[in-house]
């Protein structure tokens, strides 16, 4: 968010832009929430849920400044699509920010192409799609 800003964000801030994209449904049965640990500590996150029965969306990525380039966003990504794939899932979806380059080279190397808006996330800029193996 701060990014977003240019400026650090204000928790007010952040509660706000949290409370316009809700995600009360990245839980079971249609949905999940995990953490990344290391050393016991949280450093990262991923959630995911079924936007229709063949189409997953995954929300919330996350990694923390002090460990990304450890691989982390990467296996995120992946424990994102094998769980939309036990979700009988056949595509995810995504979107992100016009200045978070390095997520979009990330998805852009773990095989997602830009499509058309899905959504109307005031937030997002580009939008992403790829298919399950």
């Amino acid at each position: 968010m701060g990014r977003y800003l240019n400026r650090p964000a204000s928790s007010g801030e952040v509660n706000d832009a949290m409370g316009s994209d809700p995600n009360h449904d990245l839980v079971p049965p249609n949905g999940l929430f995990l953490l990344a640990r290391v050393a016991g500590r949280p450093v990262g996150c991923v959630g995911l849920r079924l936007l229709v029965p063949d189409i997953a969306e995954i929300k919330r990525m996350y990694v923390r400044p002090e460990v990304r380039g450890l691989g982390l966003g990467a296996d995120l990504l992946a424990a994102a699509e094998d769980a939309a794939h036990a979700l009988g899932a056949t595509r995810t979806r995504l979107d992100t920010r016009h200045d978070l380059v390095e997520a979009r080279r990330l998805y852009a190397s773990h095989g997602y192409v830009e499509i058309p808006p899905y959504s109307d996330n005031p937030y997002a800029d580009h939008w992403f799609e790829k298919r399950l193996a």
